[in-house]
């Protein structure tokens, strides 16, 4: 997997990234998962974008940490949300017992299914006991190069099979949604996981 041309990508396109999602209305995404974090409860927004997520959980009363391996996104998302975007990939995650609910929105897409299991687990060691993991890929079977990203689709069953071989997590939600940014006809399937 060339994770490098996707961070790559994002550095490159960060402005038109943005643009393009910072606006985009995931509130039903963040409600559902919300449902699994205690008010007031901590956060980490993992693989944050333009921040438009972190800046909600902010300003609904959550304490929030947000990492994205874009330097050019970290820097926009920090002016964005007020907060220190740190710039980090998902295999530097290093937190134990420290987080109540995990959201990776159209973040942990760009992982690989051999390196996923892995980062699994370091989201897991992350959580507190019974916190949750939010997140979200493109539905389908592909994995591969695309548009200049690397993207690995998933559906149901993909999904399934992917927890059922990690060890900690018990799925408690997924289903499908359709793509809420203008212009895009696309599906996506989501899945909310409680550390046991």
């Amino acid at each position: 997997m060339n994770t490098k041309n996707t961070t790559e990508y994002y550095n490159a396109n960060a402005r038109d990234f943005i643009e393009g999602t910072i606006n985009v209305d995931t509130g039903d995404l963040r409600d559902r998962f919300l449902k699994y974090v205690p008010p007031g409860g901590e956060i980490l927004d993992l693989g944050c974008g333009s921040g438009r997520d972190t800046k909600s959980f902010i300003d609904a009363g959550y304490k929030v940490e947000a990492i994205d391996a874009s330097q050019e996104l970290c820097i926009k998302a920090s002016e964005y949300t007020g907060i220190k975007v740190k710039c980090m990939r998902f295999e530097e995650l290093a937190e134990t017992d420290r987080y109540d609910g995990v959201f990776a929105c159209a973040s942990l897409l760009h992982v690989s299914p051999e390196e996923l299991p892995g980062i699994l687990d370091r989201v897991r060691l992350a959580l507190r006991p019974r916190g949750v993991l939010y997140a979200s890929f493109k539905y389908g079977d592909y994995f591969g190069e695309r548009d200049g990203r690397y993207f690995h689709d998933m559906n149901e069953v993909s999904v399934q099979e992917l927890f059922a071989g990690v060890s900690g997590f018990k799925v408690e939600e997924i289903w499908q949604s359709h793509d809420v940014r203008r212009n895009k006809d696309a599906y996506w399937i989501n899945v909310i996981a409680r550390k046991l």
